[in-house]
């Protein structure tokens, strides 16, 4: 039996992260400023609130999990064999998600 995408993707954190460049343009807005230990802190604490098992990139998850003063996190990463790649990071709108910050709001 394969490895659930959580597992996958904490296993390969343990290798390596690598942030993509369109991670890293999202964590450097002004009003993000996502530091690299609060991507850690979703990763291992976390949970998965989407699976997108045929994504283009390769299976990948959204994750949600809290960082600095418990603000919440969204993290999209693709576990691969030696890393996992980190693909965007980015503070969840109000405007698109319920308040848990785990179901989108319907459009």
């Amino acid at each position: 039996m394969s490895q659930s995408i959580l597992a996958q993707a904490r296993t390969s954190a343990r290798k390596r992260i690598l942030f993509l460049p369109h991670a890293l343009n999202q964590m450097s807005a002004p009003d993000r400023m996502i530091t690299t230990e609060e991507v850690r802190s979703v990763i291992f604490d976390g949970r998965v609130i989407e699976d997108y098992p045929e994504d283009t990139r390769g299976h990948s998850c959204l994750l949600v999990g809290t960082g600095i003063n418990n603000r919440f996190l969204h993290v999209v990463c693709a576990p691969k064999k030696a890393y996992l790649a980190i693909i965007t990071a980015y503070l969840p709108s109000p405007l698109k998600w319920e308040s848990d910050w785990t179901l989108r709001k319907e459009n």
